[in-house]
């Protein structure tokens, strides 16, 4: 008899955690989806509860968690500056206790783990493309630092407990991903674009409009995230996981508008504190270790994703 391997992914019914789940049960495996529904949402999953081999449970990962399991991979956490600064302490504690409860469920069950890291790790980079043995650039006691200095000490906590305890860890540093179930007031710039062209609204440009970033299509993200768990013991990571083509955020915008056919204008407002200037992530340890690049192009990736918020955005309206 075949033995489908049982799979804890916290933050499960979240943007990313929602399409992991659905890529998971399409191997066989057994998928636990563990969410506080703080950001998540039951809609992003509903589809998947007739399979058998699906559960959800509501639980806070800042709680330890008493499951049998073979693999975890924690991608609880709010991810939007909306989302991470709206309750800084929390978001804190759900990178490092949350990381702490869930290597410990990892120690006891032997478990193999992976970690959602994120580009902020690097702050604004002074280095460009970013590659992962550079430290970053991160403040401290900035408004975002409660995301990016909590995943760098999550990813402390996950080394730690490889060397101390020997858990076999997995740690992606992921950059930015757009797609359907985004949030439509995460504020970030992918959404917020779609959704005020969408609604007829001018777009606001942070700044000049020139800082770049690299937008990697959902479903490539999560193939890289499946690839880098199922390596061998001896690969911890971390690892980039992204998409290097880079664009401005004026471009983003301009092919938005040019996309949903909206007649929005460009309004510029200064720049939130730390934002990076720029982001791209080096790739060569993703395409050498895991044979894995992103496919999809932009243009491609945009319009399921445009389609999706035309939808929220009629859900929204008064019958």
């Amino acid at each position: 008899m075949h033995y489908a391997p049982r799979i804890l992914v916290t933050g499960g019914a979240g943007f990313i955690g929602s399409f992991l789940c659905e890529r998971l049960l399409d191997t066989g495996a057994e998928v636990l989806c563990v969410d506080n529904f703080f950001t998540g949402r039951r809609t992003n999953v509903a589809h998947l509860l007739d399979n058998p081999r699906f559960e959800v449970m509501r639980h806070d990962v800042t709680v330890p968690l008493f499951v049998e399991v073979d693999q975890i991979y924690n991608m609880a956490c709010p991810a939007s500056p909306v989302h991470y600064q709206f309750d800084p302490v929390q978001t804190t504690k759900t990178s490092v206790h949350g990381a702490i409860n869930m290597l410990g469920l990892a120690k006891r069950t032997r478990a193999k783990i992976l970690q959602a890291s994120t580009s902020e790790v690097y702050g604004d980079p002074e280095i460009h493309p970013q590659t992962e043995d550079y430290w970053g650039n991160v403040n401290p006691l900035g408004p975002r630092a409660c995301y990016d200095e909590g995943k760098r000490c999550a990813e402390t906590l996950f080394f730690d407990y490889y060397r101390q305890h020997k858990v076999q860890i997995k740690v992606a540093r992921i950059f930015n991903t757009y797609g359907p179930r985004m949030h439509p007031n995460d504020g970030r710039v992918v959404s917020n674009f779609i959704v005020q062209a969408l609604k007829g609204e001018d777009i606001t440009l942070y700044g000049d409009g020139e800082q770049t970033r690299s937008f990697c299509y959902v479903s490539d993200l999560v193939d890289g995230l499946v690839r880098l768990m199922n390596t061998g013991d001896d690969v911890t990571g971390p690892i980039n996981l992204g998409n290097p083509g880079e664009f401005t955020i004026r471009q983003l915008a301009e092919k938005i508008i040019e996309m949903t056919g909206a007649r929005s204008k460009l309004v510029h407002k200064p720049l939130p504190q730390d934002d990076p200037r720029q982001r791209q992530p080096d790739i060569t340890r993703a395409k050498t270790t895991l044979d894995w690049e992103p496919e999809i192009r932009l243009s491609d990736g945009l319009k399921p994703t445009i389609e999706y918020f035309r939808k929220e955005i009629q859900n929204l309206l008064p019958a």
